[in-house]
């Protein structure tokens, strides 16, 4: 029986957060060789082959390349664990990439870059809960939607998905920088003009700290009520998927349950 592959997901989501396409990360990948004096072959067949899971383990060359374009270790890149060893250890003749290097297999060298806080890319579909307390109704309320997040450096965005929120046409928007593990910015939510408070937007600060696996995100938000007076509560984020094509996104149109 033949394995079916899994896709990387991973991979993708960075490349598309880098704004790329697949023969414009080929040919930074190539461009990344040179500049090392580790020329390689990469092209967009190479990168498609990795996207659908098909080449699971590159090359030595093409791992450093790979992070040396995207500024992420290949353990970060969703590639087979077996590539993370391999970049230890310098055997990266697996032969799992399509083209030979024109200068072969490079000896490892030392890194430079220190990693103590591993940096992943962030793009794809979160789930965003935050809790708040309705003075009016002297109660405490839950608020749920499904973003789609998007990283651009070290700049986080994220809207909400139509139709995707607990509360029924109140979008939410997230404006966040990156430091480190650190996660710092604002948020808007413009309520439902039919709703409870009845159109009122609300606005305020948000900081979160990541999870070392990368997939949730917690913290606190800060925000005004209607009486200027300051509120605050918890904040979270969970990654449902790392992908952020318009299937996915359409499968992510409904009230999180």
């Amino acid at each position: 029986m033949t394995d079916i592959a899994t896709p990387n997901a991973t991979l993708r989501a960075v490349r598309m957060g880098m704004l790329l396409s697949q023969d414009e990360f080929a040919k930074a990948i190539q461009k990344a060789g040179q500049e090392v004096g580790q020329p390689n072959a990469a092209n967009k067949r190479l990168v498609q082959r990795w996207e659908a899971g098909i080449s699971t383990i590159p090359r030595l060359d093409y791992a450093r390349a790979l992070e040396a374009v995207t500024g992420l270790p290949i353990e970060s890149l969703g590639f087979s664990p077996a590539a993370a060893l391999a970049r230890v250890t310098g055997d990266g003749h697996g032969g799992h990439d399509v083209q030979a290097s024109p200068e072969g297999v490079a000896p490892p060298g030392p890194d430079p870059t220190p990693r103590t806080v591993p940096r992943l890319n962030y793009s794809g579909v979160w789930l965003s809960r935050y809790e708040y307390f309705s003075s009016g109704r002297d109660s405490s309320f839950i608020g749920m939607h499904y973003v789609v997040l998007l990283q651009h450096g070290n700049r986080l965005t994220a809207n909400s998905i139509t139709g995707a929120s607990s509360n029924p046409n109140s979008p939410l928007s997230l404006d966040l920088t990156i430091e480190g593990n650190v996660v710092s910015g604002s948020w808007v939510e413009q309520t439902a003009a039919d709703g409870y408070y009845r159109g009122a937007r609300y606005h305020g600060v948000l900081q979160m700290l990541i999870e070392p696996t990368g997939t949730r995100m917690a913290g606190k938000w800060v925000g005004f009520g209607k009486d200027m007076d300051v509120n605050t509560g918890p904040w979270e984020l969970r990654l449902q998927e790392a992908a952020t094509d318009q299937k996915t996104i359409a499968k992510y149109s409904r009230v999180p349950e």
